[in-house]
């Protein structure tokens, strides 16, 4: 496997596709570097030179990407947080943020369904 910014990326695959298991690399900035880095999209990665290795390195080094895109999205999520936005008030209670409905759907943001109890009904 080639290792690139901390991640080994799949030898059997194209360098397209290879390269969107860098978190922060998706398939448009996949094709800019190997563009810039002058290299062929569909050249599997275990056929690379190592000058076209190198290439693509410094191309990738220029993006913000794995650790450092991390961090940051989480700094900016703690800043929604602190300052007590809607946004943030919802990151804070793990609820859905963009407007949809929590009724019946959002169990991905909610969890596992909490079973609460409900009064019995008393007989006269």
């Amino acid at each position: 496997m080639a290792r690139i910014a901390g991640v080994d990326i799949p030898k059997q695959k194209r360098g397209v596709v290879s390269l969107t298991y860098i978190y922060g690399i998706g398939r448009s900035r996949a094709k800019e570097i190997l563009e810039t880095a002058k290299v062929e999209e569909g050249i599997k990665v275990q056929d690379w030179t190592d000058d076209q290795i190198g290439a693509i390195r410094e191309a990738v080094g220029s993006y913000k990407i794995e650790g450092e895109l991390r961090s940051e999205t989480q700094l900016n999520i703690k800043r929604l947080m602190d300052i007590g936005c809607y946004r943030g008030i919802r990151h804070r209670a793990g609820l859905p943020l963009r407007g949809q409905r929590t009724k019946n759907n959002s169990r991905t943001r909610k969890g596992r369904r909490k079973t609460v109890a409900n009064k019995k009904k008393v007989t006269k």
